[in-house]
């Protein structure tokens, strides 16, 4: 009797497993509520690239830091490779715009592990210039950037 329900259980075990495995890959990029409403995003929000976010970004932590005459070369560096990896994630979004459609989910799974590797290797050119220009920057200016990257605020509302 226990032989049996052991035949039965393995097998079993396997397939729920098996059927958890897979569904991290489908729910991984579910949107729930686009499903539900059977609606596309505004058109607002799909006019909305990377250029236009990240120049956005760029113009609010200039506000927030109020970058000096002495630091705007190595801001301006910074800059540059902020909107080049912009430019790059535009380039690889339009692209699967462009395939979606056609594309089976092994080339799916393909093209996610592209967009992770070229956030990773945005991320490594981003930063020496970063910490170039972090090094610069007066204490109250470091103080700023570390509540921004913390919290997500930039010194609109203070810290609890």
């Amino acid at each position: 009797m226990n032989q049996k329900a052991y035949q039965v259980a393995v097998p079993g075990t396997i397939v729920v497993a098996m059927v958890a495995f897979l569904s991290i890959f489908f729910f991984a990029n579910a949107d729930i509520s686009l499903a539900a409403s059977h609606t596309k995003k505004t058109t607002a929000v799909a006019r909305t690239s990377a250029v236009e976010h990240t120049g956005a970004q760029i113009k609010q932590l200039q506000d927030s830091l109020k970058i000096t005459e002495a630091q705007q070369a190595l801001w301006n560096n910074l800059t540059q490779v902020m909107m080049e990896n912009a430019k790059e994630m535009d380039a690889l979004t339009k692209e699967r715009a462009e395939n979606s459609k056609t594309m089976n989910a092994v080339e799916r799974m393909k093209f996610h592990s592209q967009i992770t590797e070229a956030r990773l290797a945005q991320q490594k050119r981003l930063i020496p210039p970063f910490e170039t220009f972090y090094t610069g920057m007066s204490d109250e200016q470091k103080k700023i950037t570390d509540t921004i990257f913390t919290t997500g605020r930039h010194g609109k509302k203070k810290l609890n």
